[in-house]
């Protein structure tokens, strides 16, 4: 499902979206009617949420290797579907030119793209290339160049690093949740501190009021 998912972002966050808003009708609803039976539906669905993300968490610990198998993957898949949608295409631009990176491992992964493979056999306009946003931007540049990156794959590691970036994007991203441990961290608690806060009134009267002696 995950991988089906990566492929149209804005599927993903059209299913997120929709879940969230029926689990938040699930408590305000419930809260406005003092409807017991919606609210503890809700607290039941927050409680597993919880749970769960802390047993994700947990196994990600403990299966680092296998996590970043598998993240690795997922992000290979999306550059072989660059091009293919529009979303998932600005998705992966943003990603390059925010973490200053280039394919998943190296620059040359770029290769397992059907535009950027390249091969002599490739009749693309960009075999061997590489997107514009995995180009380092002068200081001075005010029109963007997007054929900046045409070709790069053949050049090697050292003249093609003054043209673009050449450190993969999964490596940038560990190297910035690494420093950033604490701003992840806190990030996290907050989220966590919201799902487990104060219960709505009415939940709390429905389980507090029985226990109240006459």
């Amino acid at each position: 499902v995950v991988d089906t998912l990566t492929i149209d972002p804005a599927l993903l966050l059209i299913i997120v979206g929709s879940l969230m808003f029926l689990i938040t009708f699930l408590g305000c609803f419930g809260a406005l009617r003092n409807a017991t039976c919606l609210l503890k539906t809700f607290l039941a669905i927050l409680a597993v949420n919880f749970l769960l993300q802390i047993a994700a968490g947990a196994v990600g610990y403990v299966f680092t290797d296998m996590v970043m198998e598998r993240t690795e993957k997922l992000m290979m898949k999306t550059i072989v579907g660059y091009r293919e949608d529009g979303d998932l295409e600005n998705a992966i631009d943003y990603i390059q030119k925010k973490f200053q990176c280039c394919g998943v491992e190296s620059y040359e992964d770029w290769s397992h793209n059907v535009y950027f493979n390249c091969s002599e056999s490739n009749p693309s306009l960009e075999a061997c290339g590489v997107p514009f946003s995995c180009c380092v931007r002068l200081q001075n540049q005010t029109v963007l160049n997007t054929m900046c990156g045409y070709g790069m794959q053949q050049e090697q590691k050292g003249s093609a690093k003054e043209h673009i970036f050449t450190i993969g994007c999964l490596e940038k991203i560990i190297m910035w949740a690494q420093n950033n441990l604490l701003l992840v961290g806190g990030l996290t608690a907050g989220l966590l501190l919201l799902e487990v806060g104060p219960p709505p009134r009415p939940l709390l009267e429905t389980f507090l009021i029985p226990l109240v002696p006459p």
